[in-house]
């Protein structure tokens, strides 16, 4: 792996030739179905990352006031802006609305009503789309699965008529069409197929075409290989639209949109660590690192898998705890990892961090703020926050 054993660490090292791949096979796949993909930006929003993708023509999915503005900023057009989130707050929805973005996926009753209201005292016209739990199980972890019954995301079918009674008599309400979101990293095409069947389902119980429907937004969720990210660094987009082509039956006329966000750029980002000490126990061996879970969150919060490297040795393999200096006994990136004799001084990669990684950075034990760099063509360059900020 090129990286540069002079930088300091911990660093985020991006991989802008496997991104670009990633989304030249995503656009193809798309377009073979005529499909619109919104890139979801709480993934990873350096700003270098979101540029590129913002020149391959992606809308962006919002979950925040501020994410809505960051992208309208970063030069992301407002009618491929999508905005979801169960806690859009007032002041939110004002902005937004003045943003005059494509659509509010809107996520229970009272927030249908809310942004009834606020559209009416500021006179502007609110396009909606209703997210609806489809009860479809995920088969992923439990604080990633977003589409059962009892998630706090989205609205029950059992309540959705009541959504759709508002969206008629309201004259500030612009109803665009559904909203579904199962969960994420599924790597089973099974649960698509089956949101399909329920789609048409609830598509055909409640006439949504009568409505005026324009849109079905279907999510994202697709996963991608974290045990071997060298061997599978992109995920399979044709098979993903395709089980979706095939198993979707709502009029033609139907534009069909996606948010994808880790498929896209998980796979071209790494964070490169040191190590501070090794440390021995009575049955195991420690290695410390400099970076933590401040830099990368997804195993602490989700218990989740990275694939750890040691880019300085080849020596013989070794069973390692690789663990991290924040004062948490949670800063854990893995036990009983494989690794080469590992020492002071050595560099570690942790293997697919382009999204939930920088994105979620803490400030934790006012740790110092990791840096980014960028390969193209095997060369690698930092770019600081001024120039990040020139260059959007």
């Amino acid at each position: 792996m090129d990286t540069t054993s002079d930088i300091n660490t911990p660093y985020y090292l991006y991989d802008l030739d496997l991104l670009r791949q990633t989304l030249d096979q995503a656009r193809q796949a798309a377009n073979q179905h005529n499909y619109h993909i919104h890139y979801a930006i709480k993934a990873n929003h350096n700003p270098i990352i979101t540029g590129i993708i913002r020149d391959y023509g992606f809308g962006v999915d919002c979950v925040s006031g501020n994410e809505v503005i960051e992208a309208i900023h970063r030069g992301f057009a407002a009618e491929k802006i999508v905005y979801a989130g169960v806690g859009k707050s007032d002041d939110e929805i004002r902005q937004t609305l003045e943003s005059d973005i494509f659509c509010f996926n809107v996520e229970s009753m009272e927030e249908l009503q809310v942004i009834d209201e606020i559209a009416s005292e500021m006179e502007k016209t609110a396009r909606v789309a209703l997210r609806v739990n489809p009860g479809v199980k995920a088969h992923t972890h439990k604080y990633i699965t977003t589409g059962l019954d009892e998630n706090k995301f989205g609205i029950h079918p059992l309540q959705l008529q009541e959504s759709l009674d508002l969206c008629r008599r309201s004259k500030w309400l612009d109803f665009k069409g559904l909203h579904f979101h199962i969960g994420s990293q599924i790597t089973s095409l099974q649960p698509f197929s089956r949101l399909c069947q329920r789609v048409n389902e609830i598509w055909e119980e409640f006439d949504i075409s009568s409505m005026g429907a324009t849109i079905l937004n279907l999510g994202g969720g697709l996963g991608v290989n974290y045990e071997d990210p060298e061997g599978d660094p992109i995920p399979d987009f044709q098979s993903f639209f395709g089980v979706i082509a095939e198993n979707l039956k709502i009029p033609d006329s139907i534009q069909v949109h996606f948010e994808l966000g880790r498929s896209l750029v998980a796979q071209c980002g790494n964070l490169i660590t040191r190590v501070l000490y090794t440390k021995k126990g009575v049955d195991k061996e420690f290695v410390i690192t400099d970076a933590g879970m401040t830099e990368l969150m997804r195993p602490s919060l989700y218990q989740a898998r990275h694939k750890i490297e040691n880019i300085s040795s080849s020596g013989e393999i070794c069973k390692y705890d690789v663990v991290g200096p924040v004062c948490e006994s949670s800063d854990v990136f893995g036990k009983a990892v494989e690794l080469p004799v590992t020492r002071r001084g050595h560099l570690l990669a942790l293997k697919s961090c382009g999204a939930y990684a920088e994105s979620m950075m803490l400030r934790y034990n006012m740790r110092t703020r990791a840096k980014s760099f960028f390969k193209t063509s095997g060369k690698i360059s930092h770019i600081t926050n001024a120039e990040m900020i020139s260059s959007v």
